[in-house]
């Protein structure tokens, strides 16, 4: 039984927002090679779709396997990785936002510096999750589920990292 209440529900929704995500990461690359004229550099825009497409992916890899392993319940250190993504995530949100009329250098540096930290705080917290699982090694099967679930959030940290790079070659190309 699990602890969680919706566990199928909620993984249904990631889902759908992923699959929506794909659809939208489709419709920027068909809209790229229809326009003529672009707000910066066409293979920026098709980094940048394709990257925050793969930050959903990981996402939802890591709810999923949540869900496939019958997790009862998640971890201190998941919670604590989840709130990273979430807070990246909202970095992200607020610097392709804030793009949409004027490119503000350094407030759009300011966002990817804030990126970047959050990251290394993730590293951080992934390492930390790794050691705390081979403290007393006994259940393999354990160990194997939560090392792929850390690895799919971490991953998903680090894809966050890798918008922000793409955002700040944009910030100095274009600001």
């Amino acid at each position: 039984m699990l602890i969680w209440e919706n566990v199928r529900e909620r993984v249904g929704v990631i889902t759908d927002l992923e699959h929506q995500g794909d659809a939208i990461t489709h419709q920027i690359m068909a809209q790229l090679h229809r326009t003529f004229v672009v707000p910066f550099d066409r293979e920026d825009i098709a980094l940048l779709a394709h990257s925050l497409d793969d930050v959903t992916d990981f996402i939802h890899s890591a709810a999923d396997a949540m869900l496939l392993y019958k997790v009862e319940r998640p971890t201190v250190k998941v919670k604590e990785m989840l709130d990273i993504v979430v807070q990246a995530a909202t970095e992200m949100e607020r610097a392709i936002f804030e793009m949409h009329d004027f490119i503000d250098r350094n407030q759009l540096l300011n966002r990817c510096v804030e990126i970047h930290r959050l990251e290394n705080v993730g590293d951080s917290l992934h390492r930390s999750a790794l050691a705390e699982l081979f403290v007393d090694p006994i259940d393999i099967a354990h160990l194997i589920k939560w090392r792929e679930i850390y690895h799919h959030i971490e991953t998903a940290i680090d894809r966050c990292e890798d918008v922000a790079n793409i955002l700040e070659g944009v910030a100095l190309r274009y600001a």
